[in-house]
């Protein structure tokens, strides 16, 4: 099989488990529950994955390193994650509302000191760095002078490069960063200072602000692309203080539209070149 149909195939995998991670978190209220039903989801997405490219040799070194690099990341932050949800909040302590800021606090912490533990990783992987990719991202073809994980021997070799699992984890590490951000807010604790309202207001429609949004997602507008769509509306929800609804339907529908099915981005378009024009004359 040729790496651009399995890259396809993977593709589509990814957008499959996006879609069912969203209904998961729509019908689930209990995070807990959540998680492991999300984390059942993602492991059978990781497993598809595998049984694709475990044998699969890749034509190319860039495409071995593309793969190892950012797209398997995106599957196994995901199990990173809801893994880590599952642990916080089942071992969430059934007290007052300080204990449990204390007890996100701490996690936070961690989240602090795994950056400290893999500084130079995390900033050779942030500043969007190539020259080790051929030792970091390709299979078998790791450095023993380098820092490696203890239990490198006990992973697939087919499946594992030496450090694509460290980006799992930033990637992990930067949503749980959020949902521990937003979950020591819900508690009421921030201070007032922390809490001035947004002085904009959305006015426009929703269904405008879902296509505005997706096509800066597909632009990889936001955090370098390394960022989920959900969260992306989860955050402009926050911000707008917004309810988009379910987005993927509303994409659909734009999708579907007969006549002209980007209508915002064209109005966006047509008023700013108009504006240009209008001012040169």
């Amino acid at each position: 099989m040729i790496t651009k149909t399995v890259f396809r195939k993977i593709h589509h995998v990814l957008n499959k488990l996006n879609s069912e991670l969203v209904q998961i978190s729509e019908e689930q209220e209990n995070v807990i529950f959540s998680a492991e039903f999300s984390l059942m989801k993602i492991d059978e997405a990781i497993r598809e994955v595998k049984s694709l490219i475990s044998e699969h040799r890749f034509e190319c070194v860039a495409d071995e390193v593309l793969f190892f690099k950012t797209q398997k990341p995106l599957f196994i932050s995901k199990f990173i994650y809801f893994s880590k949800i599952l642990t916080i909040e089942a071992s969430k302590p059934v007290a007052g509302q300080k204990e449990i800021k204390k007890h996100y606090l701490a996690e936070l912490a961690k989240l602090k000191q795994y950056h400290i533990d893999n500084k130079d990783f995390h900033n050779y992987y942030l500043r969007n760095a190539t020259y080790l990719d051929h030792k970091y991202f390709v299979r078998k073809s790791y450095d023993l002078k380098m820092e490696l994980s203890p239990e490198l021997y006990n992973f697939d070799e087919n499946f594992t490069t030496s450090h694509d699992n460290k980006v799992a984890f930033i990637m992990a590490n930067e949503f749980l960063e959020i949902y521990l951000i937003n979950s020591i807010n819900n508690i009421g604790l921030v201070s007032s200072e922390n809490k001035s309202k947004f002085p904009l207001v959305w006015s426009a429609s929703k269904v405008s602000l879902v296509e505005l949004l997706y096509a800066l997602y597909l632009t990889r507008s936001f955090n370098g692309g390394n960022i989920e769509f959900t969260e992306v509306i989860k955050a402009i929800e926050k911000l707008f203080e917004i309810d988009l609804g379910n987005s993927y339907k509303t994409i659909a529908e734009i999708r579907n539209r007969k006549n002209g099915r980007t209508k915002f981005l064209q109005l966006l378009n047509d008023n700013l070149n108009q504006l240009f024009l209008d001012s040169d004359k």
